[in-house]
């Protein structure tokens, strides 16, 4: 009998090692499956001529990605500006100030707007976000703008992943053992000071992590930012200009692939770019969570 116990147990954790393998692998088989639908325009052109080109013209040819690239990184850095400071001060109001009774308010309410299409972000952001940028933001910086701009994209983004990023630190912040929050209190440090030199300090691999979830949420985000990024294929030099975010082009161009030669092949490397952009970044954030976990620990 207890043979046969072992039995079991060896096979279901071979099963189970088996199907965590499948899902790792799932990755690694997306990135293959991409890197060869991009074959014919990697064959056609080279790495460097399609990242740093700005030209854009597919019955030419020519597929220049850079200002697509670019319309990514500055929706997607502009969002993380604009929410990671509210998200944190939200989540210190609710994890050390608010009253039970407020607070069982706020939770419900920032859940709530994780639950909502991303479509209805995008009417939202058509109809108040870029009457405000066109009509009372933008006349105070340049001359003319139709709000459709990399800026109109980042806010909508940015409250996109407000909830994303609060839940993760609120309950981070909830792992904090009150004993050393006491502790600062006792020693006369002000709550404002504990949260600054104690919460501050042991929550920052958790910020990290949840900024690192919303980033890789942000870049992948497609109908919200395609309705209110302009659609332009040029390099933004201002928050007021037009962008063209990578998901926003598979999405607008999909279906005309067919009918132009290599079309199909340079939205499948523009898918590529943007899966490798999302795993350097995720490598890259990871090291520094370790490297902050090492020095936490000293």
């Amino acid at each position: 009998m207890m043979q046969i116990r072992l039995l079991k147990d060896k096979i279901y954790s071979k099963l189970m090692l088996v199907l965590t393998v499948l899902s790792v692998s799932v990755v690694l088989v997306i990135g293959i499956g991409l890197y060869l639908k991009s074959g014919p325009v990697l064959d056609h052109s080279s790495w460097w001529t399609l990242l740093s080109s700005s030209q854009w013209k597919p019955l030419k040819g020519l597929f220049g990605f850079f200002p697509f690239v670019m319309g990514t990184l500055w929706v997607t850095a502009i969002a993380i500006i604009i929410a990671l400071p509210l998200c944190l001060l939200t989540s210190f109001y609710i994890t050390e100030y608010a009253p039970n009774r407020i607070r069982k308010i706020l939770v419900p309410f920032v859940n709530l707007l994780s639950g909502i299409p991303p479509v209805i972000f995008g009417v939202w952001g058509v109809l108040f976000i870029i009457p405000l940028i066109q009509d009372h933001i933008a006349p105070h910086f340049v001359e003319f703008s139709t709000g459709y701009s990399v800026l109109a994209g980042g806010i909508v983004l940015a409250v996109m992943i407000f909830p994303l990023i609060v839940s993760i630190v609120c309950e981070v912040l909830n792992t904090i053992p009150r004993e050393l929050k006491d502790a600062s209190l006792a020693l006369g440090a002000t709550k404002w000071e504990t949260i600054r030199k104690v919460s501050l300090r042991k929550a920052k691999t958790g910020i990290v992590a949840a900024t690192v979830l919303a980033i890789s949420r942000a870049f992948g985000e497609t109908i919200a930012v395609l309705m209110v990024c302009g659609n332009n294929a040029v390099t933004p030099h201002s928050v007021f200009d037009p962008g063209y975010p990578l998901p926003a082009l598979i999405a607008n161009n999909y279906g005309e692939m067919l009918s132009i030669p290599m079309y199909d092949s340079a939205l499948m490397f523009a898918a590529l770019l943007l899966f490798i952009i999302i795993v350097l970044f995720n490598v890259v954030s990871r090291l520094i969570m370790a490297r902050l976990e090492r020095k936490l620990a000293l």
